[in-house]
């Protein structure tokens, strides 16, 4: 009863606090509506008076999927990351003026068109009422779902190879020559130790000389609320690899490890690079969001420098985002498109379904396996059936109702390395899922014209997965259907699907490509932009003046996709006019000077 009138007495405060805030029927229409805006969960927050962390999500969302018409993963890369950094610095302007002006703590993002902004609740109503704001949620600590079960072991285990590489038949793809070998990993999850014996020889940061940059981010910039204390055993803002758990570690061991004849990876002859993106297993969405954006374009390690040709060819996510933890209805669309525009740069997206599977059907409930554009992936035991903790789809807490996971792969009693130089046997999807992520470097390895290629090479990996059925029907799908809703397409067949992706080619696509140069900004105070589409090779781009008289000359040598910035700001007001030409494409046109 005590705990019952506690309750009523909060409401009724917050309620008059909320009436008090709440704009008269006389007010204009955005002052009307600027509350819509705000998730409820956030606005619970502001009327209690706590200190606010949120995302500002923009209307403006910048649709880059004519990226799947490149050939090269590059020219994908490229694209997009050009495209959405234009959006994002155009379109934030004027909301970053305002937080400049309140002094307030922010961090813009581009693979979204979205901010991370600390300040109170002020501040909160200011940007609500702006009219490029589409939405504001929460930015919550999230747990990630520990393995359902583990078996730590300080010893260096069998020299043998361990039974999920030799359930995919990875190591019968390493017979034909390829490991791995010229692609490039990525995970992001609790950190990696990169002095493990098992992952220090292929991290890309250890070359002739020791080199972070490009090669690791950390996105932990102070402790998470939901920890246990204020001291991180590895810090924040590490310049160099570190792991706070050893989550990570273990992921990374399954894609790329290997300690001489302990063989603990599917593809150990890749490369990997990666992001630290919880604190001792406690993210956030701005976490999440921050690690997706530098797999995009690598920086260095000021965060500054981005190079989308450093871009990982496929990243591992073994973390989910559950309801009871801040993800839901209000920001799940915001994760999705980060989701998605990473795709559409020629990065495959796998990630782990999760660990729910005895809530029964529907149980693949949390980003990002539950999006569309995410490479699901549940788990399956040794004797080859699925784990009775992996989640099952469909997706139905969104209403969407798509079937998962896309494709099963071992997860239960995975061992592999943690931090120390140590090993371990653990279960869960996210097991599974760098099992998914190694694949994809074999595949890449044995044909290098994949590289990008992101829906092809899903779709090979389901096609060519071993069908696996079960008793259990969800979602309207028989379990004995191919696909279903507990195993996907089936359990990934390593050899199957490099043998399949060695017939693909890029010459095999015959169309003519289309060949345009957009100029932007024009009319121009300083800097033009020239975009180049598939005006390849040896090309000179010359500007005139009105009487003709040559100003600058200048060559590039274009790839499929290209901008190049050239200075006029030495430039008197007026019309110029420029000449781009090649041995097949010459094109002439006006740039507006003022």
């Amino acid at each position: 009863m005590k705990k019952y009138s506690t309750f009523l007495i909060l409401s009724s405060l917050l309620f008059l606090t909320w009436t008090a805030f709440t704009p008269s029927k006389t007010t204009t229409f955005e002052d009307e509506t600027w509350e819509e805006k705000i998730s409820p969960k956030l606005m619970t927050q502001a009327l209690r008076g706590e200190a606010l962390d949120f995302l500002v999500v923009l209307k403006n969302q910048k649709n880059v999927n004519a990226a799947q018409n490149f050939k090269t993963k590059e020219a994908r890369g490229n694209f997009v990351y050009e495209k959405l950094k234009q959006n994002a610095q155009a379109d934030q302007k004027n909301i970053l003026k305002v937080l400049k002006n309140a002094q307030a703590s922010y961090r813009p993002f581009f693979i979204i068109n979205a901010i991370q902004v600390k300040g109170d609740f002020n501040l909160l109503q200011k940007l609500a009422k702006l009219p490029e704001v589409k939405q504001l949620t929460d930015n919550s600590p999230i747990q990630f779902e520990e393995p359902v079960a583990t078996n730590y072991s300080n010893s260096r285990g069998p020299t043998t190879i361990e039974w999920g590489i030799d359930m995919i038949d990875a190591e019968e793809v390493w017979a034909l020559g390829y490991n791995g070998q010229d692609v490039i990993v990525g995970g992001q999850d609790t950190g990696y130790d990169w002095t493990h014996p098992a992952l220090d020889h292929n991290y890309r940061g250890n070359g002739s000389t020791i080199d972070h940059n490009y090669n690791w981010h950390d996105a932990i910039h102070e402790i998470i609320s939901s920890s246990a204390d204020t001291i991180n055993p590895c810090g924040l803002d590490s310049v160099v690899p570190c792991d706070d758990h050893n989550h990570g570690t273990h992921t990374m061991g399954t894609m790329v490890g290997e300690d001489g004849d302990n063989q603990i990876g599917v593809a150990p002859g890749a490369k990997w690079i990666a992001c630290r993106n919880m604190e001792r297993g406690n993210g956030t969405p701005a976490t999440y969001i921050e690690c997706f954006e530098w797999f995009m374009a690598p920086t260095d390690l000021n965060n500054e420098n981005p190079d989308v040709s450093k871009a990982p060819h496929v990243i591992a996510n073994s973390w989910s985002c559950p309801t009871s933890e801040g993800c839901d209805s209000t920001n799940w669309d915001v994760m999705e498109t980060v989701v998605q525009n990473l795709k559409a740069s020629g990065v495959v997206v796998v990630v782990s379904a999760g660990n729910s599977g005895s809530q029964g059907c529907g149980s693949v409930s949390t980003p990002a396996a539950m999006f569309e554009a995410s490479f699901s992936v549940g788990a399956t035991a040794q004797n080859d059936t699925i784990a009775g903790f992996s989640s099952r789809g469909p997706v139905t807490v969104n209403g969407s109702g798509i079937r998962k996971p896309d494709v099963s792969a071992p997860g239960v009693g995975v061992r592999s390395c943690i931090r120390d130089s140590s090993y371990a046997s653990f279960s869960g999807t996210s097991m599974a899922g760098p099992h998914t992520a190694g694949l994809v470097a074999l595949m890449i390895s044995a044909n290098p014209d994949l590289a990008g290629q992101v829906e092809l090479i899903e779709d090979i990996i389901e096609q060519t997965a071993v069908s696996k059925t079960d008793t259990l029907d969800c979602g309207g799908i028989s379990s004995q259907d191919i696909p279903n809703n507990i195993y996907g397409y089936g359990r990934i067949n390593a050899l199957a699907a490099v043998n399949e992706g060695l017939n693909f080619s890029n010459t095999n696509n015959n169309d003519v490509p289309e060949v345009s140069v957009t100029i932007f900004p024009n009319p121009t105070s300083d800097l033009v932009s020239f975009e180049f589409l598939n005006i390849l090779g040896k090309t000179n781009v010359e500007i005139f003046d009105a009487t003709g008289k040559l100003l600058q000359s200048h060559q590039y040598d274009l790839l499929e996709y290209q901008i190049e910035k050239i200075d006029l700001n030495s430039f008197a007001t007026g019309v110029y006019f420029y000449k781009i030409k090649n041995e097949v494409v010459e094109k002439t046109g006006k740039i507006f000077k003022n």
